[in-house]
């Protein structure tokens, strides 16, 4: 069975990340994703509520978006994050990145 993930637009720089966000997905969503953020010069959502699984991958490609969006001058925030990702934040540290702080 392969992982399915989605990033859907939905539009005024609000995206919403669905399915499994592992180590098998993050590669291609990658780049999809700074694709559809290089479209537009405003801030960034990405709406993390239907992440259906999540691991080290997902955390590392969310960090990796913000290293972008800072680079670009852009402002991104996440939205809904899944207990599980917050729990793999915490203990690398990077909880308060994602949550903004």
């Amino acid at each position: 069975m392969s992982d399915s993930v989605n990033l859907r637009d939905d539009g005024g720089g609000r995206f919403a990340l669905s399915g499994a966000v592992t180590l098998a997905t993050v590669t291609a969503l990658r780049a999809r994703g700074l694709q559809a953020f290089g479209t537009g010069t405003g801030a960034i959502e990405v709406n993390l509520g239907d992440v259906a699984r999540a691991d080290s991958g997902a955390l590392a490609l969310l960090v990796d978006w913000l290293a972008w969006a800072r680079a670009a001058g852009r402002e991104l925030r996440y939205t809904a994050l899944p207990a599980a990702l917050l729990a793999l934040a915490r203990l690398s540290d990077t909880e308060d990145l994602l949550a903004g702080r």
